[in-house]
């Protein structure tokens, strides 16, 4: 059945969709074929409603959506992996050390392979959409008695993981060693495994030169007394292939703040390589803001297109200057598109207001932690009395999880969103360099996604406010080079790598001009 028969209305699409939804409540979008009829499930595939996986699994999807859009399997990944796992062998498996180290430090990416650790169970590859796969395979010596539980996987704990994970790990993946690393309180909390049965001399000596180069020679030198005491010289091993750690030691252990303190020590010289000095903090604030309202035009054509609405120049021209009204206005009053480009007009006079306050000299990380709420409530203010967004909606910030369509990378969860924000202000104030303030301030924003929606538009507010604190001028982000922008998103949050968006926002800062801009928009 195609999905133009379901619109003229289908009962037995209705009746497998309530299905689907209890389904979906209970296990995180993933349903195996034997919860539903034979019916149902092919009704619901039919229509795009469910995505087979393996034999027997489906993950729940968009039909709009299509074929490669990766969505819907990015967004139910773990759980289907907790799901499958659990189904086989129950409890009586474990992620490898490395798979563990990655799900304990808040890693955000969704990996090309997890490798699984049986009791007992045949070798062999799971193929999943994408290019992902499962690796199973059996060796009960390497599945501990004392395992945690992490999204609903099996797993070592943070401190049997380090001790358990080669050096690889360090080398492919420092960020996470670090983290790791900083989550342990005491290095007397790996010492039990280090010096149980067959000692791990060698994982001792390298845990003993990580603690050295993050800068705790307490720790490290624990571990070589501990060592000593039992008749073993050990001589520490530095396992990182990098000059500095990118952590001060601290008493936080939280993974998340953890690691947006390590993105910005390890990101802001490579901002500052690709970034054009600052031109200083401009002296003439009218001057200032009136280059900034000249830009309002293209910066909400551009902004909103970017997030797949369709504003036309007249709609925007109409908004600005006063023609158009929510409550008044028949032809507009209900319209998606319509209500976006009045929050944003709304949005952005609030933004004038902050960059107000920056020129005047308040601080800009003080400044946006704080008007950001603001710029919000003035976003989607219009969809709210227009009854299309929840009221409640404008409170604060998202109480679930949201997903990034087409993007490896899973914002973090709703209750680490404080706590990230808060590190991103602490980091924002403490920034001597006004472009290293502005791409990370914008990424990380965008990295954190902590609404539910309108996060890409708030991060350009974001990174423009910051821009102002330079003396950078206001700088519109072109939909023509969507594409582009949204790579080098991708880059840094999946790859690490922030040079691509560094590099992107200075060349849209310096090949802005209102002649390069489309004129007329047909909708």
């Amino acid at each position: 059945m195609n999905q133009s028969a379901a619109k003229k209305g289908h009962p037995e699409l209705a009746a497998a969709l309530r299905t689907l939804k209890r389904l979906q409540e209970k296990h995180q979008g993933v349903v195996e074929a034997s919860d539903l009829s034979e019916a149902h499930r092919v009704l619901l595939t039919d229509t795009g409603f469910l995505r087979p996986i393996v034999k027997g699994w489906y993950v729940c999807g968009n039909p709009r959506d299509g074929a490669g859009d990766t969505t819907s399997w990015y967004a139910t990944y773990w759980a289907f992996v907790s799901g499958y796992l659990s189904k086989r062998f129950g409890k009586r498996y474990c992620l490898n050390p490395e798979a563990s180290l990655m799900l304990h430090t808040g890693n955000t990416t969704v990996p090309r392979q997890v490798t699984c650790v049986t009791i007992e169970s045949g070798t062999y590859k799971v193929e999943l959409p994408f290019a992902t796969s499962l690796l199973i395979y059996p060796h009960p010596k390497n599945v501990p008695a004392s395992r945690v539980e992490t999204r609903g996987l099996q797993v070592w704990s943070v401190t049997d993981a380090l001790c358990m994970t080669g050096p690889q790990f360090f080398k492919n993946n420092p960020r996470e060693a670090e983290i790791a690393l900083a989550m342990v309180r005491n290095a007397s909390e790996l010492l039990t495994t280090l010096l149980a049965g067959d000692m791990l001399v060698t994982s001792a000596a390298r845990l003993a030169g990580a603690f050295e180069f993050v800068k705790r020679p307490d720790d490290a030198a624990r571990i070589v007394k501990a060592f000593a005491q039992v008749k073993v010289n050990l001589k520490p091993v530095n396992p990182f292939g990098f000059a500095e750690p990118t952590l001060e030691p601290t008493r936080d252990r939280s993974p998340y703040v953890l690691r947006l303190r390590s993105m910005w020590a390890g990101w802001r010289q490579d901002v500052i390589d690709a970034f054009p000095p600052a031109p200083g903090r401009s002296q003439n604030t009218p001057d200032y803001l009136a280059q900034v309202e000249e830009r309002y035009v293209s910066d909400a054509y551009n902004s909103l297109s970017i997030e797949g609405y369709r504003v036309t120049d007249e709609l925007i021209e109409r908004v600005a200057r006063g023609d158009w009204d929510p409550d008044g206005d028949p032809e507009h009053d209900k319209t998606r598109d319509a209500l976006a480009a009045r929050g944003y007009y709304q949005a952005f006079h609030s933004v004038k207001d902050s960059i107000s306050k920056v020129l005047a000299g308040e601080d800009a990380g003080t400044t946006v932690g704080r008007d950001h709420h603001d710029w919000y409530a003035e976003l989607f203010g219009p969809a709210v009395s227009a009854g299309i967004v929840e009221r409640s909606q404008l409170a604060g910030y998202r109480s679930g999880p949201i997903f990034i369509r087409n993007s490896m990378h899973t914002p973090v969860p709703r209750e680490a969103i404080l706590d990230s924000l808060e590190a991103l202000w602490d980091l924002l104030k403490a920034e001597p360099e006004a472009s290293v303030r502005a791409v990370l301030g914008h990424h990380i924003f965008v990295f954190i996604h902590p609404y539910f929606d309108g996060n890409g538009r708030i991060g350009r507010f974001l990174m423009n406010v910051l821009l102002a604190s330079g003396g950078y001028p206001w700088t519109v982000i072109r939909v023509s080079r969507r594409d582009v922008y949204m790579k080098a998103l991708e880059a840094a949050s999946v790859e690490g790598q922030i040079t691509p968006l560094a590099q992107f926002i200075a060349q849209e800062m310096a090949e802005w001009s209102p002649e390069r801009e489309p004129k007329k928009v047909k909708p």
